[in-house]
């Protein structure tokens, strides 16, 4: 299994992880871990059709997608993972997920977050789990697109919390 790219951004599959991730990091299957989406078909069958025909989605909820990494049933795919909340992230990791780096791209403002890039706000809850996963040793960078400067998503804390 070869991971091509980690990206916690809470719309999953749209028009910038399409058109603008796939194609650089050339996965040859999305694993959305989520969920609620693994419990709607509608929403499944929306997201099989907005990915390209030579590319196969699978949406997986965070115990399922365990499961499925311990059993090495992605071993022959280049991966993009998609996660809309670091938490189910942490659970993977502190359940055998290995990663060395993650793209932290869209995480948007509702009550209670605070902004800290445009496209990125985050709660108290949302910094705990993002500062323990780095102490995995985990790199977290936020970009929307791969030809944008990487951002340390850690010193963007420590610059507004």
């Amino acid at each position: 299994m070869a991971i091509a790219l980690v990206r916690i951004d809470d719309r999953l599959v749209h028009g910038q992880v399409v058109e603008g991730w796939l194609r650089v990091i050339d996965a040859d299957t999305i694993v959305v871990v989520n969920d609620d989406v693994a419990k709607d078909d509608m929403q499944r069958t929306l997201y099989s059709l907005s990915v390209p025909p030579d590319v196969s989605i699978e949406c997986l909820s965070v115990d399922s997608a365990i499961e499925q990494f311990k059993n090495n049933k992605f071993s022959k795919q280049k991966l993009l993972i998609l996660l809309s909340r670091p938490a189910d992230l942490l659970k993977m990791l502190k359940n055998g997920l290995k990663v060395s780096s993650v793209n932290v791209g869209g995480l948007h403002y509702s009550p209670g977050k605070k902004q800290i890039l445009k496209g990125l706000s985050l709660d108290d809850n949302d910094v705990s789990v993002l500062r323990e996963i780095a102490g995995f040793n985990i790199e977290l960078e936020s970009r929307a697109l791969p030809k944008d400067d990487r951002l340390n998503v850690i010193d963007l804390i420590k610059a507004s919390y």
